[in-house]
């Protein structure tokens, strides 16, 4: 960066946060291409006979600085941006584009790949070096290299626009979120609310100079509100609004660049070669094809729908015995869930969140990550943060090694776009006989704490930190000689394994004893409640998984035929949901203009892989739990055979070589009740 050094000069090469002024990127940026391009020249330029180790691993290793300067400028986008930040983001978006475009399209460099891809099987390269080889000669050829000229133009100009069109719909939705406010000043409206949830509001009434309590689209906000308000018209008010983000038709509606997106796609997939978008995607996934994926969403389907339609009446039934409500609307779904999962429990969030304070929870995923797998978490200050709420980790081996950097953001903030998720600063490589250890991050949005209380997490929320942190795990233990096959670089519908997996130990007694303690007191969460978490793991299940089916095959109707013909993305969503639709439509809403886990972030044609991996999961974890869900046995099979590998060998072939079998569907369907 101007005025930074590269390497940076800090404890174990960490991005220096606080020395960084937004000013610097667009330079950096370029200065980092201007470099990138050097070393693409030299190896272009280079006479000697083009080898695997003068052009393959050259090409893997170029580009470092500006990979570094991107990963920290584009995480901060999602983490902690600003208008300044989406500016520069605009503006950065179409250069790194057209480098990435110089790159694949160079035809002299893929003349040096195809040359040495040609002979492949007389190099003699291991099964790293192989997968590397091909996986360079498929991102060539799979992205424009054997185009002719004319339409290597027509690529560029569809990729600019891509890249700059999908920034904008995440900004919209971004500004959608924090542009609604439910503003209560009748205590009466609060009825129902759990005090934490109250409290909270108040803060943020105080902190925006208003009386009252104040209700955001923010998930800790949102969600306990719809789930324990009792006044029916204003969760439909906050329910509504959280459904119609960006379909206001102003300036951040997101109906046009949606479509957008998906036609640009589409183009782009023709002009490849391939029927659709989900064609070119799929061929580099477990999957394969849009039609093995759209027949494995309609066999779940199958299995799901009677026993989703089942609950539905008994959800229904319910609310018009408690409350005489006669048509179930979607802003009484959380509601009923609630009151109805309590009636047959005893169970609910606010019994149990004492016993979930955020530190202890972590903590305790650090100490499942130490039983499994010889980590230890040093809590250190002197690692540089962007803000003051992340926390910094040195992570060691058993050796006291460093393993990896790990960065946790936990808390809502304006600037951070909702949910969750896992990100690296710094991948791992092994270069020069010196293994460079990764930097990585999981960022979230809990419940804040408040003037009385810690953050106490609901147990979906302490499931989505074990979520988040078994992808951290995939970064950390990471231990690949090249970069682009290090950690989660993995096949798309493989990447969800270890994160999910990860999730059943939250339902252990074993686990839940290491950390399940109330912030009060120091007692361990009681068994008849560890029991009902258990007993409960599988409530409304069925409507569940529909739910999760209904958003995979939504994404496939966008990406597995041509768009041209949409024209109103309202009518075309409801089409798509027709077999998975429970309750009656909203006419405001649409959910695919803020969907931007595919129109914002890497899911496109992808959405299927959070079931595809939970068949995984499910099979995987049933192997733990037959010989002990401490294995340490297992625990080093799942950790040399999945963890540590990356992308170096197809999915298939690590899965089988740790599980000794392919996975069967059966341990997904007897987990979630639908055998």
């Amino acid at each position: 960066m101007k005025n930074i050094s590269y390497p940076f000069d800090t404890p174990h090469h960490t991005a220096p946060f606080s020395k960084i002024k937004t000013a610097h990127y667009k330079p950096a940026f370029e200065d980092a291409i201007e470099a990138a391009r050097h070393e693409i020249d030299a190896i272009v330029a280079n006479p000697e006979l083009p080898t695997f180790k003068n052009t393959i691993e050259a090409l893997d290793f170029s580009g470092e600085a500006l990979d570094r300067i991107s990963n920290i400028f584009f995480n901060l986008n999602s983490a902690e941006t600003n208008d300044e930040i989406q500016q520069i983001a605009q503006e950065v978006s179409p250069l790194l584009t057209a480098f990435g475009n110089d790159i694949t399209l160079n035809e002299e460099l893929f003349k040096k790949i195809k040359f040495i891809h040609d002979q492949k099987d007389t190099l003699n390269l291991n099964t790293e070096q192989a997968t590397l080889l091909d996986k360079k000669f498929k991102g060539f050829s799979r992205n424009g290299a054997l185009l002719s000229e004319d339409k290597k133009a027509k690529l560029r100009e569809i990729d600019s626009e891509l890249a700059s069109i999908k920034l904008t719909f995440g900004e919209n939705v971004l500004a959608e979120t924090h542009d609604y406010a439910l503003h209560i000043t009748n205590p009466e409206d609060l009825k129902g609310l759990p005090e934490g949830a109250i409290e909270a509001a108040k803060q943020l009434a105080e902190s925006r100079n208003h009386e009252g309590w104040i209700f955001t689209l923010d998930t800790p906000s949102y969600l306990p509100f719809v789930t324990y308000a009792d006044n029916r018209e204003l969760r439909k008010q906050i329910a509504i609004a959280a459904g119609r983000k960006a379909f206001r038709n102003n300036d951040f509606d997101n109906s046009k660049n949606t479509l957008r997106i998906a036609q640009l796609r589409h183009e782009r997939a023709n002009l490849l070669g391939y029927k659709t978008h989900a064609d070119f995607v799929l061929e580099e996934r477990m999957a394969q094809t849009p039609e093995k994926v759209k027949s494995f969403l309609n066999e779940l389907l199958a299995k799901a729908k009677p026993a989703a339609t089942r609950e539905f009446t008994q959800l229904s039934n319910f609310a018009k015995e408690l409350h005489g409500i006669d048509t179930l609307e979607k802003w009484d779904s959380a509601y009923y869930a609630e009151k109805l999962k309590q009636q047959l429990f005893n169970l609910d969030d606010e019994q149990l969140k004492p016993y979930f304070k955020l530190q202890n929870v972590l903590d305790g995923a650090f100490q499942v990550a130490n039983k499994l797998f010889g980590l230890t978490f040093h809590e250190v200050s002197t690692i540089d943060k962007y803000h003051e709420e992340v926390q910094t980790f040195e992570v060691t081996d058993e050796n006291g090694n460093l393993t990896a950097i790990f960065y946790a953001d936990f808390f809502p903030r304006k600037g951070k776009r909702n949910g969750a998720w896992m990100t690296s600063y710094k991948s791992q490589s092994i270069k020069n006989g010196v293994n460079e250890r990764p930097h990585v991050s999981i960022v979230c949005n809990f419940t804040k704490p408040t003037a009385t209380k810690p953050s106490l997490l609901t147990f979906n929320e302490v499931t989505t930190l074990f979520h988040e942190f078994g992808h951290a795990l995939h970064g950390m233990l990471a231990n690949t000689t090249y970069p682009s096959l290090s950690g989660t670089s993995v096949y798309w519908d493989f990447v969800e394994l270890p994160s999910q997996v990860m999730e059943n130990w939250c339902y252990e007694p074993e686990a839940l004893a290491i950390f399940a303690r109330h912030y009060e007191t120091g007692a361990v969460i009681p068994q008849e409640y560890v029991n009902k978490i258990r007993e409960s793991a599988s409530f409304l299940e069925g409507m569940a998984t529909m739910r999760q089916l209904s958003f995979g095959l939504l994404d496939m109707a966008f990406h597995s035929a041509d768009p041209s013909g949409i024209s109103d993305i309202k009518a075309f969503e409801k089409s798509a949901f027709e077999n998975t639709t429970l309750f009656p439509d909203v006419a405001e809403n649409c959910m695919s203009v803020s969907f931007s886990h595919i129109f914002n972030g890497g899911y496109s044609s992808g959405y299927y892989s959070y079931k595809w991996a939970e068949v995984l999961d499910a099979d995987a974890f049933a192997y733990f739990n037959e010989n002990g869900i401490f294995n340490r046995e297992i625990a080093d099979k799942f950790k040399d055979n999945i963890l540590s590998k990356g992308g170096t060998e197809h999915p298939m072939t690590l899965y089988k070589r740790f599980r000794g079998q392919e996975p069967s569907p059966d341990a997904l369907l007897k987990r979630a009740g639908l055998l």
